[in-house]
């Protein structure tokens, strides 16, 4: 069964129910998204080399999902984050905080990205599990050397992780 993503405008406003394929094949629908990162007490970054179907392969921040409308209700911001860290890392119990919103889009073959992104951090200091369902491998990352990788290699990094990257600067 398909995900049902919540549609929004360019400021994150809810516009209607969507099924997942819809915002991510052709020019797609903006929805809103859900980007989380991971610091630890050294000030290190979570970072994680993503399996995806359009950005496969290549350094994303600690978590990317959607909220879901599901049987219960719509998943919240904070819901949806929660989620995808305890189903990527099994980490659990992590205050995060709205650090920025921002939109994008970018476009591989027939399939996109057209979000509207909320992006979250919060500290984590315990272990790391991630799931080998949604990434390849993953790196704790000083902030000064991810900033000056991101600036000379940014095409190793998820489109979202470039726009979130610009609220550390």
């Amino acid at each position: 069964m398909s995900q049902i993503i919540l549609a929004c405008d360019d400021n994150g406003r809810f516009l209607e129910y969507i099924p997942k394929e819809i915002g991510h094949t052709g020019e797609g629908r903006r929805h809103l998204a859900v980007t989380v990162l991971i610091v630890n007490s050294k000030g290190e970054l979570l970072l994680q080399r993503r399996k995806h179907k359009i950005f496969d392969n290549i350094w994303d921040f600690t978590a990317s999902t959607h909220p879901l409308h599901t049987e219960i209700g719509d998943e919240s911001i904070e819901k949806a984050a929660l989620r995808a860290l305890k189903e990527e890392y099994q980490i659990e119990n992590v205050d995060l905080k709205r650090v920025g919103e921002f939109n994008y889009f970018a476009k591989i073959g027939d399939y996109c990205e057209n979000e509207h992104d909320v992006f979250l951090m919060g500290e984590y200091n315990g272990e790391v599990k991630l799931s080998p369902e949604v990434g390849y491998e993953y790196k704790w990352m000083d902030k000064k050397e991810f900033l000056k990788d991101i600036e000379a290699n940014s095409d190793k990094y998820t489109p979202w992780t470039k726009e979130a990257a610009k609220f550390l600067e």
